[in-house]
């Protein structure tokens, strides 16, 4: 099985740890390890004083599924499988897809969402959403594409990159027609519970469908992505058997001191989130103040949830050479929208750092002087 270069993952390799400013990470600020102990109850203050560092059960320890589970309605610990949170989608799709199945995905997105069932021979279409209405994905759109064979509908909503929701009457009529199409439906939903628009937390896909599979984790929403924590939750539990087959050749379990501080994390998940979204909210509003004195500049669609945006630069005939530049010459790492395969006149931006405000100041210095 051979696989395309994942983009996205080599530009932050070649710039993640060297830049001196990043303007494209797509998780929030980080706890810090002090930060997260100090929530700790005492029982689980307790586990972690005595905390031996042998291997943890491949599904994920009991407590963690059992608080993973309280997010979801109608979800129960036999319907979660810790995973890291990309090698969900990796083992999900390996398990359930065979070459020759079409597999419709919303695109631009994350490579991995579309390229690994590329990998395994199937057909994949891409669902792409409309940057005049707002980055809708439109209904009807997925449905032209639907065929006899289409095994899987891969969705991410809050979107990464253009930070898009649907509307939740728009969400329901998704689902039914993956229901109606008797595909798996694999739903990315990473950046839940930021969403910026009030009362746009669309309900999770699993809880809706018998067939859908949710991936989420800690690393956009709750800021810990270090962690690597993140899981699959469904209905379908002898589906997620079949995946669960698949992680006995990948990670097998998950890290024991990570798996008590990801139940410290989840026992505090309205603190630490409420403190999440209170940053994106303060910097989606610096941001929209920059973009209105920058008009000649970018055009975007403000995002409705999540910890990126996907602005057109108007004045920059290619957003790669652009960036390229920009990160030469100031330290700042910004992302242009060939990494995510969808041409050179955009780049994502991160709303979920501390440091955004300054380094936004920074950015619209640097700009001044190259259109000069």
């Amino acid at each position: 099985m051979s696989i395309a270069p994942f983009q996205l993952e080599r530009y932050f390799a070649k710039y993640e740890f060297s830049a001196r400013y990043l303007l494209s990470s797509s998780d929030c600020e980080s706890l810090s390890m002090q930060e997260l102990l100090g929530m700790a109850d005492v029982e689980m203050f307790n586990m972690w004083e005595q905390l031996k560092l042998g291997y943890t059960e491949s599904w994920g320890h009991p407590l963690l599924r059992d608080e993973i589970a309280k997010i979801y309605q109608g979800i129960e610990q036999p319907g979660v499988l810790t995973v890291v949170p990309e090698e969900g989608i990796y083992l999900l799709m390996r398990a359930l897809l065979q070459a020759g199945d079409h597999v419709i995905c919303t695109f631009p997105g994350y490579q991995s969402l579309y390229e690994i069932a590329r990998s395994i021979g199937c057909e994949v279409s891409t669902w792409e959403p409309d940057e005049t209405r707002g980055w809708n994905f439109p209904i009807d759109g997925l449905a032209g594409k639907m065929r006899v064979n289409t095994k899987l509908v891969v969705i991410n909503f809050p979107h990464n990159p253009t930070g898009y929701v649907p509307e939740k009457n728009e969400f329901a009529a998704l689902v039914d027609l993956v229901r109606g199409q008797g595909a798996y439906l694999l739903s990315d939903e990473m950046y839940r519970y930021l969403e910026v628009e009030p009362g746009t937390t669309l309900p999770a896909a699993c809880e809706l469908y018998e067939h859908a599979f949710s991936l989420f984790g800690l690393s956009k929403s709750f800021g810990l992505p270090g962690l690597r924590v993140g899981w699959l939750a469904a209905q379908d539990c002898e589906g997620l058997k079949q995946i669960s087959r698949f992680k006995d050749y990948t990670t097998i379990c998950g890290s024991a001191p990570s798996e008590l501080l990801a139940i410290i994390a989840l026992r505090n998940r309205k603190s630490i989130i409420d403190q999440q979204i209170k940053r994106v909210l303060k910097n989606v509003a610096v941001l929209e103040t920059f973009i209105s004195e920058h008009q000649d500049q970018f055009s975007w669609n403000r995002p409705i949830g999540g910890s990126v945006c996907f602005p057109r630069m108007l004045a920059v005939d290619n957003t790669y050479d652009f960036c390229e530049q920009l990160v030469t010459e100031t330290g700042i790492m910004l992302a242009p929208s060939r990494v995510f395969q969808y041409g050179d006149h955009h780049v994502r931006v991160g709303v979920g750092r501390d440091n955004f405000p300054e380094v936004l100041d920074l950015f619209g210095r640097y700009l001044d002087q190259y259109h000069q």
